[in-house]
């Protein structure tokens, strides 16, 4: 196969649908080789904050020199940063070669895995073949039936924040919610909780109980914001003291604190982090669409926050940085998450929204949107394209945020570089 072959055989798998569960995986796995077995994870699990945590632990292992895989969902702009290795995304010709092996194999199945499902696999063969050191493996959705899950007991089990999201699947409550993302808690293991709703706490108890694992709480007691600009954000944390961020969130102090009690108890496993790489690390994490800055001035930011917990987090960071000023809001949303309460938190910052409809079958349209945002007494101009509404909202003048989706995050993208473009000629 040729990349666009495999990548095209790959999205092919879109009708199975999402099928939670793990005796496809397995079989797959197994029919594989069972390479998830010859590789060491961090497994991380929540419905906020797992990707910016995931990189950035793999950026302190990388600064330490340990080979590292990364896999993560969703991709931003191109599929490859699912998969990577040394924070770098898998090449062309790799993925090509590895679905070339992989697609025979699948085909044979009595009932074939699904998208995720071989795109998880694909990645097991990769960071073996690669030699990896360590994995850090971000759950795709809930935990217990996710298909990351067929790993055996890993060297650490992260659960990040727990909020309201994909209630349809995974429950209506916190706890029932908590109750799936606990799914990756194994025998004898190792668990760290971010530990902020204290509906899930006991449920976390009672799942480590049973599997004999030790659970850790993150203390954020003793985080002490610090400095801030457009660039990055400094903080202390328990002995650590002037920690540069390279991330701008406000809640991504929240992360780190979680990812520096990670590395503490991965400390305690034998694997040697220093403190210089645990400081370069944090520094030097670049993670699209996270509070992302695309341009300086006027800024303009994009966000992937798509539910009310991360929505909560972006209108947190904006206020900081601009206290006294409203922004231009470029919104799309999936018509599935809380919308309604996504509208009603960002109102405090919105000075006008243009509504945008990303490209995914669940996207809500952008007149739709534009007529629910004016039922809060907001002004809202729908627009056919995202690129059309980045442009409008960056010729503007004055702050803007585009926000609402991470599967609009590379619409984004693609609009500030053909401007960039434009501009250059």
């Amino acid at each position: 196969m040729t990349y666009e072959e495999a990548v095209a055989y790959i999205h092919g798998m879109y009708w199975r649908g999402s099928k939670l569960g793990l005796v496809r995986v397995t079989e797959l796995c197994e029919l594989l080789g069972n390479p998830q077995k010859q590789l060491k994870f961090i497994h991380v699990a929540g419905t906020n904050g797992k990707g910016s945590t995931c990189a950035m632990l793999s950026k302190i292992l990388c600064a330490e020199g340990y080979r590292t895989g990364l896999f993560v969902s969703p991709f931003v702009d191109r599929f490859n940063e699912r998969i990577q290795f040394n924070n770098e995304p898998i090449s062309d010709d790799d993925l090509a070669e590895i679905i070339t092996e992989i697609a025979p194999i699948v085909d044979s199945m009595e009932n074939p895995a699904t998208e995720f499902e071989v795109i998880t696999a694909a990645a097991f063969l990769y960071y073996v073949r690669k030699q990896c050191d360590y994995v850090v493996l971000e759950v795709g959705l809930g935990g217990e039936l996710d298909s990351t899950n067929v790993i055996d007991t890993p060297l650490l089990a992260i659960i990040t924040a727990i909020d309201y999201d994909h209630m349809h699947i995974l429950g209506n409550t916190i706890e029932e919610i908590a109750s799936a993302k606990a799914g990756i808690i194994k025998d004898d293991g190792q668990v760290l909780f971010y530990g902020e709703h204290q509906d899930a706490l006991p449920v976390l108890e009672a799942a480590c109980k049973k599997h004999g694992a030790r659970l850790h709480v993150v203390d954020r007691s003793s985080l002490k914001e610090g400095d801030y600009d457009l660039h990055g954000q400094t903080f202390d944390y328990r002995g650590y003291q002037e920690l540069r961020l390279g991330l701008l969130g406000k809640y991504q102090m929240k992360n780190a604190a979680t990812v520096i009690d990670a590395v503490e108890l991965l400390r305690a496993q034998g694997v040697a982090i220093s403190d210089e790489a645990l400081r370069t690390g944090l520094k030097e994490t670049v993670w699209p669409a996270r509070f992302e800055l695309l341009r300086e001035e006027p800024p303009f930011f994009v966000d992937g926050g798509h539910n009310p917990h991360g929505v909560r987090g972006t209108v947190d960071t904006y206020q900081r940085l601009f206290p006294n000023q409203k922004a231009k809001i470029v919104m799309g949303m999936m018509r599935d998450k809380d919308v309604s309460q996504s509208i009603e938190l960002l109102l405090p910052i919105a000075e006008t929204f243009y509504t945008a409809t990303p490209n995914n079958d669940r996207a809500m349209p952008s007149e739709e949107l534009a007529e629910l945002i004016r039922t809060f007494g907001a002004e809202a101009t729908p627009f056919p394209t995202v690129a059309d509404a980045v442009q409008t909202a960056a010729n503007g003048g004055g702050p803007a945020l585009a926000v609402g989706s991470l599967y609009m995050a590379g619409e984004v993208h693609d609009a500030f570089r053909k401007m960039k473009g434009r501009t250059e000629e």
